[in-house]
């Protein structure tokens, strides 16, 4: 990890989501960086730490790494730092993180996080402990309190399990825009095309996925947006039908927004039934 030169106001975490509780603890390290005119570090790690200590535990990321980044930077945070996260980067002690982290690499003038923040081998290094080892360290340190909707805190835990039962709605009002699927545009088996309706298959960047089923979608290609349907099928195979659309993208990133879900996915008896069905779904939304 390279040392970073200018003073920084610093805050740590995956940011799954980059949800509307990060959303204030970025905003108060925005505000802190330009009270003190210095320049604004978010620290993340990949992978998760879950991952790399708890095998066999499956996180579904509600975004990708690339994803993450993009919508930190597009807030207005200077840089991000990603450190690659391992066992041996897990036994750090939280002494040991402030000092050779925060302190001898990233230059560090102010800390924010979460008020439940953990860190630190064994999560040992809390709030607590950091107001204390700011004293030592000569930074200034800020906890922001959770958020809540609905009686319940803003959690990227809460956002995941809206997203698998379908719920884009509250999803959509924890995270403070439409919940997307970033993916690439692969091949798939061309049956959309064989009816009139080419579909773009996507391989998505990350795994928290609504549930199957027909959707009403924005998509973001290369700068432009354009409308289409999108179908998930039992199988988390997904296809987007773009309106009016009838280029070559396969190997392209395509990012869908979801706008409501139209009908539930069932069987056809025939292409023909199923190509009905198609037309009428679109003519709803086109």
């Amino acid at each position: 990890m390279k040392k970073i030169l200018y003073p920084t106001v610093v805050t740590i975490g995956i940011f799954d989501g980059v949800h509307k509780g990060h959303q204030a603890i970025l905003r108060k390290v925005l505000e802190e960086a330009k009270k003190l005119r210095l320049k604004s570090v978010v620290v993340t790690f990949d992978p998760h730490p879950v991952k790399v200590l708890s095998l066999g535990v499956k996180i579904p990321f509600l975004i990708s790494l690339e994803h993450r980044i993009k919508l930190i930077k597009s807030l207005g945070i200077d840089n991000c730092v990603v450190i690659k996260f391992t066992k041996e980067f897990a036994k750090l002690s939280p002494e040991e993180f402030t000092k050779y982290i925060l302190a001898d690499k990233l230059n560090i003038k102010a800390l924010v996080t979460g008020e439940n923040f953990l860190f630190g081998f064994k999560e040992k290094g809390d709030a607590r402990l950091l107001k204390r080892l700011s004293k030592v360290y000569n930074f200034k340190f800020y906890s922001v309190s959770p958020l809540e909707v609905r009686g319940e805190y803003v959690s990227s835990t809460r956002i995941r399990k809206a997203i698998e039962k379908g719920d884009l709605k509250l999803a959509s009002k924890l995270l403070s825009r439409p919940v997307t699927i970033l993916g690439t545009v692969v091949k798939g088996k061309a049956l959309g095309r064989k009816i009139g309706f080419p579909t773009a298959n996507i391989d998505p960047h990350h795994e928290s996925i609504p549930p199957s089923g027909v959707y009403s979608v924005d998509v973001a290609l290369e700068g432009k947006f354009y409308r289409g349907i999108l179908n998930i099928s039992n199988h988390n195979i997904i296809e987007v039908h773009i309106f009016n659309f009838n280029k070559n993208i396969y190997g392209k990133d395509i990012e869908v927004i979801f706008k409501q879900k139209i009908r539930d996915e069932k069987k056809f008896n025939s292409l023909q039934a199923l190509q009905r069905q198609i037309q009428l779904d679109i003519q709803k939304f086109a």
